[in-house]
């Protein structure tokens, strides 16, 4: 049972870092959205292409602009804060209790 308790620690903590990535990277687009860039730069593609489908998808099924300010990226940082208190520190106390 160590090797799955290992396997759950293991996830626990990689999807830590994926969340906490994920979120700059959010927030890295919500600042860009305040000025201009290049569209054509490799970087605002690569953050554009990343986030727009999760905004896009916040964007269809809920209205979040108000006043022309789009709110979709603070409910995805809010939904990853959450999966990142909720379903990381699940899967540590899981594998802990698989290797009790």
């Amino acid at each position: 049972m160590f090797i799955l308790a290992n396997l759950f620690s293991a996830l626990a903590v990689i999807l830590h870092y994926v969340l906490t990535f994920y979120m700059w990277i959010i927030i890295a687009r919500a600042i860009l959205s305040w000025v201009s860039p290049d569209p054509y730069n490799p970087i605002v593609r690569f953050l554009y292409s990343v986030t727009e489908p999760v905004l896009l998808a916040i964007r269809r099924r809920l209205p979040v602009f108000f006043g022309g300010i789009d709110f979709s990226p603070l409910l995805v940082i809010l939904a990853i804060i959450f999966l990142d208190n909720f379903l990381v520190p699940s899967l540590a106390q899981l594998a802990f209790r698989l290797g009790a």
